[in-house]
C-alpha cells in the first residue's frame, strides 16, 4: 500500500514524506532491529522505551516510514493512538485478503497449541501464524500484517488479560474458527473471583464466530463444554472423553517422555508420535486435530503433520542436553499453577531414575490464592520426588518452600533471593546427568537464569 493510502485508512497526517506515493511491500514492526526493509515501523511507548526514540534507526534499516504519536524527523504517518491505527490498517488489510482466520484462547498451552496448528496447516496451503507470543491487542494486528493474498490461514493465538480482550481482537480480526483450550487461574486476578470469570472473558471468542464457522471446544474441561450455548457457530468437541468427535485413545509416554496416542476423528484414525514432552500435549495436539479437521484434513494429514512437528517458541519445555550430561529443561516464560503442574510432571518423567533438581519462582497474577496455591506446588514437587527444589524470591516461594520441606518426602530445599542467587547455587549444586527444570511467571526473570545453565 502506498503511505497516502495507509494515511487514509488510520487517520494520519504525513510528516517529512518526499513521496506520498511509496510502497510499504513488508510487514510492520514494533522493535527496529526486527524491521524489514519496505517495512513500517510503528513507534510505541512501552514503560521502559519510546519507541519514537529508535525512529530514525528504524528508516535506516530499510523502513519507509515511520507510524507514530508525533513528528519523528524522518518519514512519518502521525496518529493519535499508535496502537489503535496498526488495528485499523490489519482490518483493513484482512478485508482485501480474505483468509481463512482461525482464533484460539486458553489459560494454558496457546503458544504449544498454536505452533502444533501451524505446522499441520503449512503442509497444505500458505499459513501465517502469532510469532512467539504476541497475542495481546498490538502483537495480533502486527501477525495480521505479515498476510497477504497468497495467505490461506492465518492462525491467531489471542490472549485476554481481562474480560472485553477478545470482544476487541475478534474485532480486529473476526475469526471463522475459534479454539478454546482450557480454563484456569491465569489472570484470574484480573478477570474476577475464580474460573467462572475467567470462563466468562474467555468465551467471547466463540461469541465472536458466524454461524457458518466452527467452535472448537475442549470435551474434558466443565467450563469450556459450558461455552457450547454461547455460539451460533458448529461445535466440534475434542478431548479424551468418550464423546469427543476428535479424541485420543491408547495415550501413553514414549521414548524419553515423549507423548504418543491413537488420534480418532470423524473421518478415520491414525497413530500418532509427538516430539514434545509430557502427556499434556496431547490435548494440546488434539486441538491442533480439531481445527485442522474442521478444516477438512484427514486423520493421517494431521497424524503426519504432528509427527513432523517441532517446538517453535522458546521458554516453553525447551530442553538443553549439556555436553556434561546435565539436561535443562527451561520452561521459564511463563507460569501458572496447571502449567507448573504439567511441567513438574513432564520433567518427572523425562528424568527417569535420574537426579531432578527444581529452581522455581513466583506465579504472578493468583490473588487471595496465591499462597496456597504455591504451597500446593511445594507439596507436588515432594510427592514427585523432587530432588532438591530451589525457591526463587520472597513471598509465595517461600510457602512453596516450606510445603517442600514439612512433606517429608526427602527432597532437599534451599531459598533464595534472586535469579542471581539462583544461578550461583544451582551451577554450585549441579552434578552429570542431573536433570534441571527453571520455571517462574515472565516477570521473574527466571529465563536468564535457565539460558545460563544451558549455556555452561
Amino acid at each position: 500500500m502506498a503511505l497516502n493510502k495507509i494515511a487514509q485508512v488510520v487517520g494520519a497526517r504525513l510528516y517529512d514524506v518526499r513521496d506520498p506515493q511509496a510502497l510499504v511491500t513488508a510487514p510492520s514492526a514494533v522493535d527496529s532491529r526486527e524491521v524489514m526493509p519496505g517495512g513500517l515501523f510503528a513507534a510505541t511507548v512501552g514503560a521502559r522505551v519510546d519507541g519514537h526514540d529508535y525512529a530514525a534507526g528504524a528508516i535506516a534499516g530499510g523502513a519507509v516510514a515511520v507510524l507514530a504519536a508525533r513528528p519523528v524527523g524522518v518519514p512519518a504517518l502521525v496518529v493519535e493512538d499508535v496502537q489503535l491505527a496498526i488495528g485499523l490498517l490489519a482490518r483493513h488489510l484482512l478485508e482485501h485478503i480474505s483468509p481463512t482466520v482461525i482464533g484460539l484462547t486458553g489459560s494454558v498451552g496457546k503458544t504449544t497449541t498454536k505452533d502444533l496448528l501451524a505446522q499441520v496447516l503449512e503442509r497444505h496451503a500458505a499459513t501465517v501464524a502469532t510469532d512467539r507470543s504476541f497475542n495481546n491487542e498490538l502483537g495480533l494486528p502486527l501477525t495480521v500484517l505479515r498476510a497477504d493474498a497468497t495467505t490461506r490461514y492465518l492462525v491467531l493465538e489471542m490472549g485476554a488479560g481481562r474480560k472485553g480482550d477478545l470482544t476487541y481482537l475478534t474485532g480486529l480480526a473476526p475469526p471463522q474458527a475459534g479454539l478454546v483450550l482450557n480454563v484456569g487461574t491465569a489472570h484470574v486476578e484480573r478477570m474476577g473471583a475464580g474460573p467462572a470469570d475467567v470462563a466468562e472473558a474467555k468465551g467471547e471468542l466463540v461469541e465472536a464466530l458466524p454461524a457458518d464457522g466452527f467452535a472448537l471446544l475442549n470435551a474434558d474441561d466443565p467450563y469450556v463444554r459450558g461455552m457450547a450455548g454461547r455460539t451460533r457457530a458448529q461445535i466440534l468437541w475434542y478431548g479424551r472423553s468418550a464423546e469427543a468427535q476428535v479424541r485420543a485413545e491408547d495415550v501413553r509416554l514414549a521414548d524419553r517422555a515423549r507423548a504418543a496416542f491413537e488420534l480418532v476423528t470423524p473421518t478415520g484414525r491414525a497413530p500418532v508420535q509427538l516430539d514434545l514432552i509430557g502427556e499434556h500435549q496431547v490435548s494440546n495436539a488434539l486441538a491442533a486435530a480439531a481445527v485442522a479437521t474442521a478444516l477438512g484434513l484427514g486423520a493421517a494429514e494431521i497424524a503426519d503433520g504432528l509427527l513432523s512437528a517441532r517446538r517453535r517458541s522458546a521458554g516453553r519445555l525447551e530442553i538443553v542436553e549439556r555436553p556434561d550430561g546435565i539436561t535443562v529443561v527451561n520452561d521459564a516464560y511463563n507460569a501458572n499453577p496447571e502449567s507448573m503442574r504439567a511441567g513438574l510432571r513432564a520433567v518427572q518423567a523425562l528424568a527417569g531414575t535420574r537426579r531432578t533438581v527444581a529452581v522455581l519462582g513466583a506465579m504472578g497474577q493468583q490473588a487471595d490464592a496465591s499462597r496456597a496455591r504455591h504451597a500446593e506446588l511445594g507439596r507436588l514437587v515432594a510427592d514427585l520426588r523432587f530432588d532438591v527444589l530451589i525457591a526463587v524470591g520472597a513471598g509465595d516461594p517461600l510457602a512453596m518452600a516450606e510445603a517442600a520441606k514439612s512433606s517429608n518426602q526427602g527432597v532437599t530445599v534451599h531459598t533464595v533471593e534472586d535469579v542471581a542467587g539462583a544461578l550461583r547455587l544451582a551451577t554450585a549444586l549441579l552434578e552429570p546427568g542431573d536433570v534441571v527444570f527453571v520455571k517462574a511467571s515472565s516477570e521473574i526473570g527466571l529465563g536468564a537464569c535457565a539460558r545460563a545453565l544451558a549455556g555452561a
